[in-house]
């Protein structure tokens, strides 16, 4: 195939249809892996109206042997592999002592073994042609602490460890790896996240009042960053205020932790 090939894994809604979009905005060919099949049929179809440009593939990313199939099928019908978007992911509030080990073990399926997955069926057919980009979705939750959201954290920190380790250790195989670390991007993952035993509309409503930019903004902030190459790819004023924030005003900074749980305390079920 002329054009490359992209596989986007929660790529039916939010930012990773806008992945999708920009990709092919820019010539590329997108596989829309999701485990929403009619959603990611419509969107197929969307897509394809003026040429064919993507094609819809379901995807379960907890299911190892599905997402094997998925990536090893699209490299052997197409040939090569140049874009994996492990995108997928959920996000859960709530304090760790109203938690159980199920609602860990969602997250971490989803979040972090989704992601582990991906990656280590794609690496090593792009060591094998010799070329590939693998950009995984982690969070500006994880380039810092985030109270009240512990277990999406610890998720999304362990995806930039992954991430940005492997971003060194794939460069001998001409492999490029990026971090995509979104700050507060306008998608339902605000409405869909699960809230244990908080008052979701509370949480929703506080996180709104941030500054959001759209996911066709942040798309674009991601594909440029990943023709540059850069290992952890986040909106530049949030990277920068967390740096400044952890490094010259540590008080500060645990001053406005403490104002989260507190906030978020306020949005107690019981």
């Amino acid at each position: 195939m002329e054009k490359k090939v992209a596989i986007v894994t929660g790529g039916v809604s939010g930012i990773g249809k806008a992945i999708c979009q920009e990709l092919i905005a820019r010539n590329v060919f997108v596989i829309i892996a999701d485990i929403l099949e009619h959603e990611g049929r419509l969107l197929e179809a969307e897509l394809n109206r003026a040429a064919v440009n993507a094609k819809f593939v379901r995807l379960n990313v907890t299911d190892y042997k599905n997402v094997e199939s998925v990536i090893k099928n699209v490299y052997e019908d197409y040939h090569r592999l140049d874009y994996l978007f492990n995108n997928a992911g959920i996000a859960m509030y709530g304090e760790i002592y109203d938690m159980s080990i199920d609602d860990w073990k969602e997250i971490v399926d989803i979040n972090l073994w989704g992601v582990i997955y991906g990656t280590q069926i794609a690496y090593p057919l792009m060591k094998k042609q010799g070329f590939g980009h693998i950009v995984n979705t982690s969070s500006a939750a994880g380039l810092g602490p985030s109270p009240m959201a512990s277990a999406y954290s610890t998720t999304k920190h362990a995806v930039v460890g992954l991430t940005n380790s492997l971003h060194y250790e794939a460069e001998e195989f001409g492999i490029k790896v990026s971090t995509l670390c979104p700050t507060f991007v306008d998608t339902s993952i605000f409405d869909n996240a699960r809230a244990i035993n908080l008052d979701k509309s509370i949480i929703i409503k506080q996180l709104k009042q941030q500054k959001l930019i759209s996911p066709q903004q942040l798309a674009k902030m991601a594909i440029d960053g990943v023709h540059k190459n850069k290992a952890i790819i986040c909106p530049m004023p949030m990277r920068k205020t967390i740096d400044f924030v952890f490094t010259i005003f540590p008080f500060f900074h645990k001053a406005l932790m403490r104002m989260v749980c507190k906030v978020s305390r306020n949005a107690r079920i019981s």
